[in-house]
């Protein structure tokens, strides 16, 4: 609004010198007049729009701004969108409403009925919606209704992935929605807070589409931790805690030791840890000249039965840390004051391996590390994600493909730096020791192995994954009476910020802008206003309080509004007994299937992850309150959504404005996009790595230096390229950003 003004007075005085020849001093003077008048007057109506937008973000109560989205009630809105299949769609479909379901507000559903959250959006904001999606996938229903201008005429609104959009809105198929922002005042403030989200969604910083924003972004949370470590605890317990030494009656041997010592093997290290009642933090050493290297003195050891493993691990942490844990030496692992390394993790999974009789009542031989589904490269990505976290290195959890920043703002990606590899081959380390499940190595199309399966049949130790979904599995009948899987604290590794090499905790997972969003059909509302109005209302709606709580918890009957908690500072409102019982009934526990599948919740915008919390079991937030704690108290350090001093703690966009240009090289960059893949069994050089210890092209069984694999990607697979147009479209954005947001 401000530069408004200046342009405008501007405007008045340009006029007024171009009269000077023909008209003298005193035009001059009258214009200039005028020019102020206008400005004074314009720059009151700045401050009482600026007045109306005031907020802190979505929750802030807002004053209505001037000009309002207003349209006709009854208004059509053609909406292909939902959550990338049929079940999570705006609408039931069979397979989720059957013969009907009845739901917290008393009403009997039927396939093709729209889902409560719907309902009341329709009743709220007196639209109507026509469902148009098809249960496609973000990507595909984009390149579905984007295939000619008659099919993308015929909808309003659509999903597509965060970089589909911003393509879409160059090539004039997508509303440029940043030209509506000050008509929206709850994305607006929530957009002002937040300046790495604004660039992220950012289309464009040049031409006259500059600042352009052709998708509402979406969270599935906000700045807040998103995956972390989760063991049976009860298992660490039985192994490590107790007097005297530990005994069974029968254990296997461990393999011959393959990983070596990541961890020092020598002198003192000290660590924070957060104070076992969580009252603050405290001090302690890792007194290596005391106790060794635990995996050093494994592997000087050679294979050893499963008893002798366990107690040299016991006799490790009691000299280590200098009896600090006492007895619950358990507590180095998942203890509120949990102070464990990769080093100290592969020796409790060498005890774990080498003990199944011990740990599996049925004799079934225990795996080490596993993943949530072995035959899908999308949930078994997470154990390159672990390694990042265990080993130091940057990247492998980045909110955009591989990118991150170091000190300076320059952007580094993962895949061609030699850290990623030396990572990888310790985690095929570990795959030669056979503590990394062999279903995972095996990773075949047939396998059908799940982390139910590993939790039910008591045979899988651990993971990185979701804590909600997960942690059910305590209360859902998977786990029996005394077992325990939880969360457990981020790991102590080896980081350099930039400043130099420290011992810390550090996590990549932070939750920021997903990849994939909603956005308006420039074809489709073409010049109805009111589709238009519609339409921008929703998005805007979604970020008040109000449509906060509503695209999380679904309608009020489902809610139990008011019996609120402190969810970070904000209240917030408890679900209904009865929305909690179908939870547990309809999708024994997942908050996020029940969400999307039932409620129709969840499907975009900004999710608060309260309804989540409320939905976790008791272990879950036991595990997650260790871990939140340590957050609150500077221990697990993270990336932030703004600009920090040292650019390696800054998030980085989930998008960035390339060119069509740059956008069409970087799809030639086949080798690069064609070889990280996620999708189910697709290639994946970052998972073959750790399965086959081997070069880029995975095609030995043959370990190899990891600058191989790095310099590979760098210079044949157009890394270097691929990084100079990203650094180019980074630039450009931030030079754009400090002069417009």
């Amino acid at each position: 609004m401000k530069k408004a003004v200046l342009k405008r007075t501007m405007a008045f005085l340009c006029v007024a010198m171009m009269t000077v020849s023909a008209c003298g001093n005193s035009a001059i003077d009258d214009a200039i007049k005028e020019a102020e008048s206008v400005a004074s007057s314009q720059s009151e109506e700045s401050k009482a729009s600026e007045a109306s937008n005031a907020g802190n973000g979505a929750g802030e109560e807002t004053t209505p701004v001037t000009v309002e989205l207003t349209y006709k009630d009854g208004t059509v809105l053609r909406m292909a969108c939902g959550y990338n299949n049929a079940k999570t769609g705006l609408r039931f479909d069979a397979d989720v409403a059957g013969d009907g379901v009845t739901l917290a507000d008393g009403v009997t559903y039927h396939t093709g009925d729209f889902k409560p959250t719907w309902v009341e959006v329709q009743k709220v904001l007196n639209f109507t919606i026509e469902d148009k999606y098809e249960g496609d996938k973000d990507t595909d229903n984009f390149t579905k209704w984007t295939a000619d201008a008659g099919t993308l005429a015929s909808i309003d609104m659509f999903s597509g992935s965060a970089a589909q959009l911003q393509q879409g809105g160059a090539a004039g198929q997508v509303v440029n929605i940043a030209e509506y922002l000050d008509m929206m005042p709850n994305l607006k403030a929530f957009l002002a807070d937040k300046p790495i989200v604004r660039m992220a969604l950012t289309g464009s910083v040049d031409g006259d589409d500059a600042g352009a924003i052709y998708g509402s972004p979406y969270f599935d949370g906000l700045d807040d931790i998103e995956k972390m470590p989760l063991m049976r605890a009860d298992w660490v317990v039985k192994l490590l805690d107790g007097e005297g030494e530990f005994s069974a009656s029968k254990s296997d041997k461990t393999k011959a030791p393959v990983y070596q010592p990541y961890m020092p093997t020598s002198g003192k290290v000290e660590v924070e840890v957060v104070k076992a009642d969580a009252s603050g933090v405290e001090k302690i050493t890792k007194d290596y000249d005391a106790a060794g290297n635990i995996v050093a003195n494994m592997n000087a050891k050679g294979a050893m039965t499963g008893v002798e493993a366990v107690n040299m691990l016991r006799e490790y942490i009691d000299k280590a840390y200098n009896g600090y844990y006492g007895t619950t030496r358990s507590n180095l692992f998942i203890g509120q004051n949990a102070a464990w390394d990769a080093d100290e993790m592969v020796a409790l999974l060498r005890c774990v391996v080498a003990n199944s009789a011990t740990l599996n009542a049925d004799g079934k031989q225990v795996q080490g590390l596993f993943s949530r589904e072995e035959a899908n490269n999308s949930r078994r990505a997470d154990l390159y994600r672990l390694a990042g976290v265990l080993f130091g290195v940057r990247g492998l959890e980045s909110r955009q493909d591989f990118l991150y920043f170091d000190k300076a703002g320059n952007l580094h990606d993962a895949r061609s730096e030699e850290a990623t590899y030396t990572a990888l081959l310790r985690m095929n380390d570990m795959v030669k020791e056979g503590i990394i499940s062999a279903d995972f190595v095996a990773s075949s199309s047939d396998i059908n192995t799940k982390s139910d399966n590993y939790l039910k049949d008591d045979f899988g130790f651990m993971s990185y994954d979701y804590n909600q979904t997960q942690t059910i599995f305590n209360e859902n009948g998977t786990l029996q009476d005394g077992e325990k899987y939880m969360a457990v604290m981020i790991p102590v590794a080896r980081w350099d910020d930039g400043t130099g090499e420290k011992f810390m905790r550090f996590t990549e997972s932070w939750r920021s802008a997903k990849t994939g969003g909603w956005a308006i059909s420039k074809p489709g509302v073409g010049d109805d206003q009111d589709k238009l109005y519609a339409a921008l209302k929703l998005i805007d709606y979604a970020y008040s309080k109000e449509g906060q709580i509503l695209m999380s918890y679904g309608p009020a009957a489902f809610r139990d509004d008011a019996n609120t908690f402190d969810f970070f500072g904000q209240q917030m409102p408890h679900i209904s007994d009865k929305n909690y019982e179908d939870l547990w009934k309809l999708a024994k526990g997942n908050y996020t299937n029940f969400a999307r599948q039932y409620l129709g919740s969840t499907l975009s915008f900004n999710k608060t992850q309260a309804f989540e919390m409320e939905c976790t079991t008791a272990v879950g937030k036991e595990g997650l309150q260790n871990v939140s704690n340590a957050i609150s108290l500077g221990l697990i350090k993270h990336p932030t959504l703004t600009m920090e001093s040292n650019m390696w703690y800054t998030i980085v966009p989930t998008v960035l404005p390339t060119s069509e240009t740059d956008n069409d090289t970087l799809k030639g960059y086949t080798e690069l996009s064609g070889s990280f893949s996620t999708s189910k069994l697709e290639n994946n050089v970052l998972l073959n790595v750790i399965i086959r210890g081997t070069t880029a092209e995975n095609d030995t069984a043959t370990g190899v230096a990891a600058s191989a694999a790095a310099s590979q990607i760098m210079n044949d697979w157009h890394g270097k390229q691929y990084l100079a147009i990203k650094q180019q479209a980074w630039e450009s954005l931030k030079d754009y950003a400090e002069s417009n947001f």
